[in-house]
């Protein structure tokens, strides 16, 4: 390797039979090459001609009331094609077709205006805005609020009462959709909560089958999904489950820590707690017969059953209500009342108690 020996200039060096170029010492390659700025900037036809600004305009208002359409259809699809009158595939495959495309072409349609506003109407100059550190002077702050101030005015929101008023209108009915279907979340906190189809005399019986089920045929380790004998023939099977789904489990009942005021609530070590996690109401389904704990697989609470479902692990704050049962003169087992406290998460209307 050889150093040029003329100074001022770059030097060359040799790596292995090929060369690169230094720079030399004290330059600044900044000022070698000249900026090239910003290039001319290309106005929009909608810029420099009124007549298509305002054809730009109503062509965004007709896109946001052809969103207002499609909630519209959304709306009558819900109440026109009700799936509790008829629970045929067809039916509820048209339903979910036509809700499915009417919300779908709402929120479609006010991002397409959006769109066509943002390129055909509002500034589109470039612009520099040079680093600066984080923390602002009070007159930065004041700038800030000016450049907010600004870019609604270049909008044209407010200049442009076409379309800030059916993107008003559009935006108005949208969230309507959302406030039907939370008639179809199941019934609000109160009485229908706090009881389910157990009371004496039920008989459990396995999910989903409905069999019924002998204390004879649980044997130690054993898991039972039960639900209540009849659910099927409610009115509403779906949402009973979600109250009254047990889970049945066998333990030697030296193994469970005693509860005067549980005396009686299981048979010959025969235990059954609600399935529904006190959490958010996922399904615990699994059990681990060394350790005798319940997990929830959404969330990992863990229930120790033989603490009666206490909570020993997870964000759950409440343990799995018990359902007391005993057996009838056929050796089946069955409740002898409903849960002491409703199964499931907690909301507002719970006493001190639950």
């Amino acid at each position: 390797m050889k150093d040029s020996p003329t100074t001022g200039h770059a030097a060359v060096h040799s790596h292995g039979g090929g060369t690169d170029l230094a720079a030399p010492e004290g330059t600044d390659l900044e000022n070698r090459f000249a900026n090239p700025g910003l290039p001319a900037h290309r106005f929009r036809v909608t810029d420099t001609d009124p007549k298509a600004a305002r054809s730009a305009e109503r062509q965004v208002s007709t896109i946001f009331l052809l969103s207002a359409v499609g909630t519209v259809v959304f709306l009558v699809g819900y109440f026109a094609l009700p799936i509790e009158e008829d629970k045929s595939f067809e039916r509820l495959l048209l339903s979910t077709l036509v809700l499915g495309l009417g919300l779908g072409f709402a929120i479609f349609c006010i991002g397409i205006g959006l769109v066509h506003w943002a390129k055909t109407l509002m500034p589109d100059h470039e612009q520099i805005e040079l680093r600066h550190d984080i923390a602002g002077t009070e007159d930065d702050r004041r700038d800030a609020a000016n450049i907010i101030l600004d870019g609604v005015e270049e909008s044209g929101v407010m200049r442009r009462t076409v379309i800030r008023n059916s993107l008003i209108g559009a935006l108005g009915i949208l969230p309507i959709p959302a406030v039907v279907l939370f008639r179809d979340l199941g019934p609000l906190p109160g009485e229908v909560l706090r009881h389910s189809l157990w009371e004496n005399g039920v008989r459990l019986t396995r999910d989903p089958d409905g069999t019924p089920i002998r204390a004879a045929d649980v044997t130690y380790g054993s898991v039972f999904h039960v639900i209540p004998d009849g659910m099927e023939d409610s009115a509403h099977p779906i949402e009973e489950k979600a109250k009254a789904a047990v889970l049945l489990i066998r333990i030697q009942p030296e193994k469970v820590q005693a509860a005067p005021e549980r005396d009686g609530w299981d048979y010959d070590g025969i235990y059954a707690y609600s399935k529904i996690c006190t959490h958010v109401g996922c399904p615990v389904a699994l059990y681990e017969q060394q350790t005798h704990h319940l997990l929830c697989p959404c969330h990992q609470s863990t229930f120790d059953l033989t603490q009666h479902c206490k909570v020993i692990f997870g964000p759950a704050k409440r343990p799995l209500p018990q359902l007391p049962i005993t057996v009838d003169n056929e050796g089946y087992l069955v409740a002898q009342r409903d849960f002491p406290y409703p199964p499931g998460p907690s909301y507002w209307e719970r006493g001190e108690s639950e």
